[in-house]
């Protein structure tokens, strides 16, 4: 049996006599060889094997040649499974004389497209028109095979939402299917997978994937997991602008660093869906863009961007600053800079946790984009990310609501912003208005708005709810070893004086650095820095201001 490797279209011929299936390969190869794969297989199930190979890759097979007479499974059952999984090749059904009857059911079984009696000779007459005809019928078909990562799931589960941002997130194209739907349920037939086992992800080599974790995913794709070395001169843990301006501007100074990335590079950043006043990008540019570029520009210089791990725990070792992961494992330096940023924080309204990955989502403007067609979209928020959430979702909702705690959009979003919303008809913005519980069956279907001015409240449908609502440091990891203000910011350099004393524990004859925290060596850069501009510009500032600290510690 030939084993499939490229993405040549195949003809696929199946029988289980040698010398009828040499024959049959031989005179395929001659007339389409050139532009075709010619795959043969010795029985049905070896064959179904092989179109299972083929459909997880995205490989596409024009024709099915099929021996009417074979043990165990006969031609017609062949055609009749194949169906299921490539219901797009042409069927041929290969017969003697004897069993044209059997040949001419089949039509109607398996939808045969043509029979052939065997001998075929001379094929210029009795093969090669046949054949011919059909893969003209089949370049014609609008239908090709999906290639890349693919991704089978239901519309409402959660971590089916969670596969596809970790994938979005990290730059690394794939397609969705609904597993209830026909090409959906064939790509779960070809990966032997249960359909109540989903999410699925298909691998661009074939690899099917059940349920995986990020961990596995970041494996799968290409992303690195594993720091290639136990100690550097500089670890930076996060990913966002702060973090990968940190990489970018230590690799290129020489420094030997590490990015520590717990989910994806970008941060809330990297979800925008557009950003225009970002300097030298007058025509603005996403965040997952901008996270690409400085992601690749980082690794130029060399700096390693290590995906998938969490970093739970800091500790001082003498001269080393040493990490902890979540998984047990750890890495040290001479120096870190803390650039986790924030989260979104948790919405309190009644239901809201429930229907989280079922209609109601964090950020995710981008990828559930596609779903909200035709739909009435809420977004609760008031900042610069609820802003472009609203006009990239404008684009194909039919109303997009943005729900604003404060009585003015003035107070927390660019000015820039707040004059495109005012030009799209779609965009209806609620000011003092708070979403105060959430419902449904199965998934989203309905929410209720108060409004904070009158106390009145009213029950709306909707499919969609789009949570911005504010910042939260996650710097837990850092209680007892780094000074954090009472919201869990980190306080760095003059803010750290208290009267002019230096901060407990600081052995050093010198004060703390513009951006170095309590501890000598450990840095911040980016929005979980105490009292910063939260905004990308300067998070990138700050991320390449704490390399050049780092130079001066080290000195």
């Amino acid at each position: 049996m030939s084993s499939p490797s490229t993405s040549k279209p195949a003809i696929l011929s199946v029988d289980d006599d040698p010398g009828v299936s040499r024959a049959v390969v031989r005179d395929l190869r001659r007339r389409y060889g050139a532009e075709y794969r010619i795959l043969r297989a010795e029985s049905g199930p070896q064959a179904l094997e092989v179109l299972r190979e083929m459909k997880l890759r995205g490989q596409p097979v024009a024709i099915l040649i099929a021996d009417f007479r074979m043990p165990g499974m006969d031609g017609i059952e062949f055609l009749e499974q194949a169906m299921d999984l490539d219901p797009y090749a042409r069927r041929v059904l290969l017969t003697a004389y004897a069993d044209t009857n059997a040949a001419i059911d089949a039509i109607n079984v398996v939808d045969l497209d043509h029979y052939l009696l065997k001998p075929w000779d001379p094929p210029e007459e009795k093969l090669y028109p046949v054949l011919d005809s059909l893969l003209d019928a089949w370049r014609s078909s609008e239908h090709r095979p999906v290639h890349g990562t693919k991704v089978i799931g239901n519309r409402w589960s959660p971590r089916s939402s969670q596969v596809r941002e970790f994938l979005a997130r990290n730059q690394l194209p794939y397609r969705w299917f609904l597993a209830d739907e026909p090409e959906g349920a064939r790509l779960l037939e070809a990966a032997g997978a249960d359909p109540r086992r989903c999410p699925v992800v298909i691998t661009e080599g074939g690899q099917a994937l059940v349920q995986p974790s990020d961990g596995e995913l970041a494996a799968s794709v290409g992303l690195s997991t594993e720091p290639a070395g136990d100690f550097y001169d500089l670890i930076v843990v996060g990913g966002g602008p702060a973090g990968l301006g940190a990489a970018v501007y230590g690799a290129s100074e020489g420094l030997r660093t590490v990015l520590v990335e717990r989910t994806a590079t970008g941060g809330q950043a990297g979800q925008s869906s557009r950003i225009e006043n970002y300097l030298g990008f007058p025509d603005g540019l996403s965040g997952a863009q901008l996270a690409d570029r400085a992601r690749r520009q980082a690794a130029k210089f060399g700096a390693e961007v290590v995906t998938t791990r969490e970093v739970v725990g800091l500790e001082v070792n003498g001269s080393a600053r040493t990490v902890r992961f979540a998984d047990g494992g750890a890495l040290s330096a001479h120096t870190v800079i803390i650039a986790t940023g924030v989260d979104y924080r948790r919405h309190p309204a009644t239901g809201v946790h429930e229907y989280t990955g079922r209609g109601v989502y964090y950020g995710s403007a981008m990828t559930e984009a596609a779903e909200c067609a035709g739909h009435d979209v809420y977004i609760v928020g008031g900042a610069n990310s609820a802003g472009q959430a609203a006009m990239f979702l404008s684009r194909n909702a039919r109303t997009v609501h943005l729900v604003v705690r404060g009585d003015a959009l003035e107070k927390s979003m660019s000015h820039y912003l707040i004059q495109q919303i005012a030009q799209v008809p779609n965009i209806r913005v609620h000011t003092e208005t708070e979403v105060v519980a959430v419902d449904g069956d199965d998934h989203l279907d309905s929410l209720v708005l108060r409004d904070n001015r009158t106390g009145a409240e009213e029950k709306v449908p909707a499919e969609r709810l789009f949570l911005f609502i504010g910042a939260a440091p996650q710097t837990d990891w850092l209680d007892g070893v780094v000074h954090r203000d009472p919201a869990g910011y980190v306080l760095a350099g003059p803010d750290l004086l208290v009267d002019g004393d230096r901060p407990k524990g600081w052995e050093l004859p010198r004060p703390p650095h513009h951006l170095e925290t309590s501890v000598p060596g450990v840095f911040v850069a980016g929005d979980v820095h105490a009292e910063s501009a939260k905004r990308v510009a300067s998070a990138v500032g700050e991320g390449a201001m704490a390399v050049m600290l780092v130079h001066r510690y080290l000195a």
